[in-house]
């Protein structure tokens, strides 16, 4: 095992995820999962040996990370933190060329085949055209993208990113999560990143980490999908205090979309109400009565002629 937790209890002075056990190989893609304030974000600081554990070691390699110097942290750990310091006066191509610092003295020319890598990651993250671009001057989206294309030149064994889709419109969260899994797969690279979208694993990820009521849940995505109901069930806003939910059999996205509308356009008990996707169709089932809609504007209107 590359990356490996043993018996860790994690936090600052309480613990926020007890008697953790995980662990990733190299050429994983680990999505890590949570609500806000579950301790994602406390568990990579951990990792990085920048909060020590309450009980418990995290071992790198067979390396206990508390033996390990800030520089070979580095050397075997990139990151990619949501909030990070933005050196304004910086291009795009500076920006991802001080990935090599860590092999360089501090003042530093990149070589010849440094500047070519640099240069096949701009094209990767389709960042071309902003090449030269000062860091202030880019949209929220393409900043984060160069923030990623840094840990991606710095070639260390293990990336791990905090929330790197967050800024992203869904072009650019495909373009990130393709590039991340190509380089797990090409390159052996193990990578850990946290979202809140559960459904990104589905696609991109090995494995995931799952942070909830002080405990982490490592597996495979489908075991760990499976064993958690709150991961394959609608989980939107409740904005409208009278709604009450019906029960709803349907694949996640159509799931979503019914939920929404339904909570959006009545104020009402959908609990004896129960809503089938069939073959590009909806079965409404009230009472003993069934209803057949195409579209969800049918849908709209059928549940107003039913009362």
């Amino acid at each position: 095992m590359h990356l490996q937790i043993k018996q860790a209890n994690i936090g600052y002075n309480t613990t926020l995820i007890s008697n953790t056990n995980a662990n990733l190989n190299l050429g994983d893609v680990c999505l890590l999962i949570g609500n806000n304030g579950v301790g994602k974000t406390t568990l990579i600081k951990s990792i990085l040996h920048q909060i020590p554990l309450l009980n418990g070691e995290i071992l790198i390699n067979h390396i206990n990370v508390k033996n390990l110097s800030v520089k070979e942290i580095a050397e075997n750990i990139a990151v990619v933190f949501s909030k990070s310091v933005v050196p304004h006066n910086y291009t795009v191509e500076d920006l991802i060329s001080l990935g090599k610092y860590i092999y360089y003295p501090y003042y530093f020319e990149l070589k010849k085949e440094d500047k070519h890598e640099v240069s096949t990651i701009i094209q990767e993250l389709k960042l071309e055209q902003y090449q030269s671009t000062l860091l202030k001057n880019l949209s929220d989206g393409n900043l984060q993208k160069a923030f990623i294309g840094r840990a991606l030149t710095q070639n260390s064994p293990i990336i791990i990113l905090d929330e790197p889709t967050t800024h992203l419109d869904e072009k650019n969260k495909i373009i990130i999560l393709k590039t991340l899994r190509k380089l797990a797969k090409e390159q052996n690279k193990l990578i850990l990143f946290s979202s809140h979208d559960w459904r990104l694993a589905k696609e991109f990820a090995d494995k995931i980490w799952y942070v909830k009521d002080n405990c982490l849940y490592p597996g495979i995505v489908e075991d760990v999908l499976l064993q958690h109901e709150e991961l394959t069930n609608t989980s939107l806003f409740q904005v409208n205090g009278k709604f009450v939910a019906p029960k709803i059999s349907a694949p996640a996205i159509q799931k979503e979309m019914l939920y929404s509308l339904l909570q959006k356009n009545f104020q009402k008990d959908f609990s004896s109400f129960s809503f089938e996707f069939q073959d590009s169709f909806w079965v409404i089932s009230y009472q003993d009565s069934k209803y057949r809609c195409e579209s969800f504007e049918e849908i709209i209107n059928s549940i107003k002629n039913i009362h």
